[in-house]
């Protein structure tokens, strides 16, 4: 029987295609414009549907070394992008100067939810999934 260690990359690479197509499902059905660092987001995530896909075909573990820092990385960006909309100020310091400002809020679910927030949900699963289920 297998156990959830070695289901862990196909885990991860579910949660990355439902941020995947859910980015897209915001964009090109609900036509919500991205900002700049919506753009930065789907940069990181984007690559990760496509690594984390073959690792999992593969059952390739050694892929962290490559999955890991787009996923820290996409955490920290989707972190300040959240602390953007919701810290009042905050947006201040580097307004997005051209198309839809970075503190703009398509969704706001339960008051706290937006989609940076659905974002860094979605990296800090991949993080932990990868990361507490080292081989």
């Amino acid at each position: 029987m297998r156990t959830l260690r070695q289901y862990s990359l196909y885990l991860a690479w579910l949660v990355a295609l439902v941020a995947t197509f859910g980015s897209l499902y915001f964009s090109e059905i609900l036509g919500f414009i991205p900002c700049e660092y919506c753009w930065y987001q789907r940069i990181l995530m984007y690559p990760l549907s496509i690594i984390l896909g073959i690792a999992a075909f593969f059952d390739e573990h050694t892929v962290r070394k490559y999955v890991l820092p787009l996923s820290i990385i996409g955490m920290c960006v989707s972190t300040f992008h959240y602390m953007l909309q919701k810290i009042p100020g905050l947006a201040e310091i580097k307004p997005c100067t051209q198309g839809v400002p970075c503190s703009a809020q398509y969704i706001n679910w339960l008051g706290f939810i937006t989609i940076p927030f659905l974002a860094l949900i979605a990296f800090t699963l991949i993080t932990l999934i990868l990361v507490l289920t080292r081989k």
